[in-house]
């Protein structure tokens, strides 16, 4: 089982830049496809990004495609997302995921990942 918790939201403008940050317990991290999801006010939790084990597969939402950076650090058992040029339709709260997977694998389907963070809420102003 793996825990994690989210930080390094806040208010930030449009344009600006953020860094997301979720720290995750236990040994077995590497063992784990990693993903971030977000979820607006009335809106359903939607995929953003995601990561391989071996931080060699990512994949993007195409509203996040060429401005967000999904990356992982395997010794710090922690995934981030670098977030730039962003914009007031990216105000959602944002949470990390964890699915036991294979070496290369992603997965952008939210029901698949096993284990979720409490999110950090990220709000642009325009």
């Amino acid at each position: 089982q793996v825990q994690m918790v989210e930080s390094g939201g806040g208010l930030v403008q449009a344009g600006d830049s953020l860094r997301l940050s979720c720290a995750a317990s236990g040994r077995t991290f590497s063992s784990y496809a990693m993903g971030w999801f977000r979820q607006a006010p009335g809106k359903e939790r939607e995929f953003v990004a995601a990561i391989s084990r071996n931080r060699l597969n990512t994949q993007y939402s195409n509203s996040v495609k060429g401005r967000f950076t999904i990356s992982r650090d395997n010794a710090k058992n922690t995934v981030y997302l670098q977030m730039n040029s962003v914009k007031p339709e990216d105000t959602a709260v944002y949470s990390c995921a964890a699915m036991s997977a294979g070496v290369g694998q992603i997965e952008t389907i939210m029901s698949r990942y096993n284990y979720w963070g409490q999110g950090t809420q990220v709000t642009v102003s325009s």
